[in-house]
């Protein structure tokens, strides 16, 4: 594995065409034992005589030890180029144990892992990394993010007090043997398989960001609407084409993928994977608009989870057809 960062911007960073993709989703907001299997999904769960957990109400006193959903994020791709398979995570959910005790079901050994990228620094998006150290111990994995990601925030919400939320503890996680690897601009890893965006440039005029948020900075609470940490994504798979990653899409989701194209060059996206970030009275009105933006870019594979809230997965649902799938904890993409 080679991690390394863009020098200066090119007018197309060369991401090599990978063979082929696997997403396992680990953590996302809903796990549903009865969801169909659908075009490039297979919905996964522990195989059949695994692991049970004690109920004392059961008459026999056991019940399947099933996945479980979280309010988070946290997706393993996996890469096939030239007969090399490489794995890596994005984002590690919002609980201590959640990532981890899924992997553990659906048999997924974290000792495989190369590398992490963390979307941004929002809690619901790192805190399984404790639950990783715990299982591997000392590692060595090389984590990549945004300098940003550091940042001490809290979110402000009209009628309620400001409330700050978890940060990340830079000191534990280089005490755990992590390689922290902080960048703004691109960088790529597995010899240029896959690229993270760093940060995203905001060219819509209405994708807000994230306005109730605060950074501390100079002793101080500070606007930080844009969440410039916020970085996708991408891998290009042979014969279909650009396939985008989103944790919370904060950058705003047309952004990234008009942003994906940018840098790559490319004339179309395939796939949309991950949050949208588009639930709430803030974000609802943007819906219809989204939707119109990305329709023009004809995606073949949209994938809304965690934030993108309900009205927008209806939404979505409605405007792209067979294109839309919905996500669950265990489903499994192979492209």
């Amino acid at each position: 594995m080679e991690a390394y960062t863009c020098g200066s911007m090119p007018l197309s960073i060369p991401l090599e065409p990978v063979d082929s993709l696997t997403v396992t989703t680990l953590v996302d907001n809903v796990f549903d034992v009865f969801m169909p299997d659908q075009g490039p999904a297979r919905r996964l769960s522990p195989s059949s005589g695994g692991k049970t957990l004690p109920a004392a109400t059961m008459v026999d006193g056991l019940v399947p030890d099933q996945l479980v959903a979280e309010h988070g994020l946290s997706l393993l791709l996996t890469v096939m180029r030239n007969g090399m398979r490489h794995q890596l995570l994005f984002d590690t959910g919002v609980s201590p144990g959640g990532m981890v005790a899924n992997m553990d079901r659906l048999q997924i050994d974290p000792k495989d892992l190369e590398a992490i990228v963390c979307s941004h620094g929002h809690f619901d998006h790192t805190t399984g990394l404790d639950g990783l150290i715990r299982r591997t111990g000392t590692t060595n994995l090389p984590v990549l993010l945004h300098p940003d990601f550091w940042n001490r925030r809290r979110v402000r919400i009209p009628g309620r007090d400001p409330r700050e939320i978890p940060t990340t503890s830079r000191s534990a996680l280089q005490g755990a043997g992590f390689q922290i690897i902080e960048e703004r601009q691109p960088s790529f890893l597995f010899d240029n398989s896959v690229l993270v965006t760093g940060e995203v440039d905001r060219t819509t005029d209405y994708e807000p960001g994230f306005p109730v948020q605060d950074a501390w900075h100079n002793d101080h609470w500070e606007p930080d609407p844009l969440v410039l940490d916020d970085q996708a994504v991408i891998v290009n798979v042979r014969d279909r084409g650009l396939v985008v990653f989103t944790g919370c899409g904060h950058a705003g989701i047309v952004n990234i993928a008009r942003y994906a194209l940018s840098l790559t060059g490319g004339s179309s996206v395939y796939g949309l994977f991950g949050g949208f970030h588009l639930n709430g009275p803030l974000y609802e009105p943007l819906i219809d608009r989204v939707c119109t933006d990305l329709l023009a870019m004809q995606p073949r594979l949209v994938v809304p989870a965690h934030c993108t809230g309900w009205r927008a997965q209806h939404a979505m649902a409605a405007a792209f057809g067979e294109a839309y799938v919905p996500d669950c904890v265990g489903t499994q993409f192979t492209l």
